[in-house]
C-alpha cells in the first residue's frame, strides 16, 4: 500500500480522501489544505517527511513555464525545500504531458472540434502543455495570465505575444508574494462574476485552473464547454445549473472528485519507483498509456439525447 499526500495552501474545505488501485498498486491518496498558510504547509511536509512515498505540492507551483524557459517561484521554494527523505512534485511533470495528451485526444476522437473555436486559456504560464497543444488544434486562443493572475484586463490574442510579454516580466512576476498570483485558503470563495464576463461570453471554450475559472465565473454559462482539472461535485452542480454544457477533467475521477495534477504527478512518481531526478517525461507518457488513461467527460445537459459511442466508449450527444 502506497500513501500519497498533496498539502495545499487552498481551502480546507476541499480536503479529501480517497483509495484506489493502479497497476496493481493499492494507493491511499489525502489532500491536506492549509488554508494560504504557508508555515502550516512546511510543518506538514516536515511532519509527514519519510512516513509516504511521495508529497503532492497544491496550490502553488515550483516553476512557472514559457516555451523553453523556466521560472522559479520565490515562495515555493520553502515548500520544495521542506520534505528531506520524501520526493515532492507541483504536478508540472504532467501538465507538460498528461494536459497536452488530453487536448490531442479530444480532437482525434472529435469529441471536441477546437478548428476556429474561441478558446480562453486562464492561465497559460500555468498550463504550458496545454496552451501548446491548444494552439497546434486551429482555435482562436486567449491567454488570460495578465488578467487572471495580476489583474491586468488585457486579454493575449495568441501564443506567440504570450510569449513575447511573459518572458519580459516573469522575472520579477515570479518573486511577487503568491497571494498576489493565486487565490489561496478562503480567497479561493471570493467571486468577481462580472469583472471578466465580456471574455467568458466570447469564448466557446475556457481552460485551465479551476480556482481562476471559478472566480470570475458568471451566471450565465449557457452552451459552454469547461476543460479544467480539480473539481469537487459541489463544483460541478454549480456549473451545471449556470448552464455549462460539457465538462472535461484532465485527471480522473477517484471517490467523488477529481484530484489535482500534483497528486496524479505524486502517484506515478511512486509507481515508477525512480529517484526524482532520474524521471524523464517519456516514463510519464508510458505510464499514461500503460494505464490507458482516458480524460473525464461529463455532459452537463440532460436536455440532448445521449448514447454511447462505440469508438471512444465516452457518452455523446445527438
Amino acid at each position: 500500500m502506497k500513501k500519497i499526500i498533496s498539502i495545499s495552501l487552498g481551502s480546507s474545505d476541499r480536503d479529501h480522501l480517497a483509495e484506489t488501485e493502479i497497476l496493481n498498486e493499492r494507493f491511499i491518496i489525502r489532500r491536506i489544505g492549509t488554508d494560504g498558510d504557508m508555515q502550516k504547509a512546511i510543518d506538514l511536509l516536515e511532519f509527514y517527511d519519510g512516513k509516504v512515498d511521495a508529497f503532492g505540492m497544491g496550490g502553488i507551483d515550483l516553476y512557472i513555464y514559457v516555451g523553453q524557459k523556466c521560472y522559479q517561484i520565490r515562495d515555493a521554494k520553502a515548500l520544495k525545500k521542506a520534505p528531506k527523505v520524501t520526493p515532492i512534485v507541483d504536478g508540472s511533470g504532467l501538465k507538460n504531458t498528461l494536459e497536452r495528451k488530453v487536448i490531442e485526444y479530444l480532437d482525434r476522437h472529435q469529441i471536441i472540434d477546437f478548428k476556429n473555436k474561441k478558446v480562453l486559456l486562464v492561465s497559460a504560464a500555468d498550463r504550458f502543455g496545454m496552451a501548446e497543444a491548444l494552439d497546434r488544434s486551429g482555435c482562436q486562443l486567449v491567454c488570460g495570465d495578465l488578467m487572471f493572475a495580476l489583474g491586468i484586463p488585457y486579454p493575449i490574442k495568441s501564443l506567440k505575444l504570450f510569449y513575447r510579454i511573459a518572458n519580459l516580466i516573469a522575472p520579477a512576476v515570479v518573486n511577487l508574494p503568491f497571494q498576489m498570483l493565486y487565490p489561496t485558503g478562503a480567497k479561493q470563495d471570493i467571486r468577481e462574476e462580472s469583472k471578466y464576463k465580456e471574455y467568458y461570453m466570447d469564448a466557446d471554450i475556457i481552460a485551465g485552473d479551476y480556482h481562476y475559472i471559478k472566480k470570475h465565473m458568471p451566471k450565465d454559462m449557457d452552451g459552454k464547454i469547461i476543460i479544467t482539472n480539480t473539481t469537487t461535485q459541489q463544483d460541478i452542480m454549480e456549473m451545471k445549473e449556470k448552464g455549462v454544457s460539457l465538462l472535461v477533467t484532465t485527471t480522473p475521477e477517484l471517490s467523488g472528485r477529481s484530484f489535482g495534477t500534483n497528486v496524479l504527478e505524486a502517484v506515478f512518481l511512486s509507481a515508477l519507483g525512480k529517484e526524482l531526478c532520474d524521471v524523464k517525461e517519456s516514463d510519464y507518457i508510458n505510464l499514461l498509456e500503460k494505464i490507458q488513461f482516458k480524460p473525464r467527460i461529463l455532459y452537463m445537459q440532460k436536455k440532448a439525447k445521449m448514447s454511447l459511442c462505440s469508438e471512444t466508449g465516452f457518452l455523446k450527444m445527438s
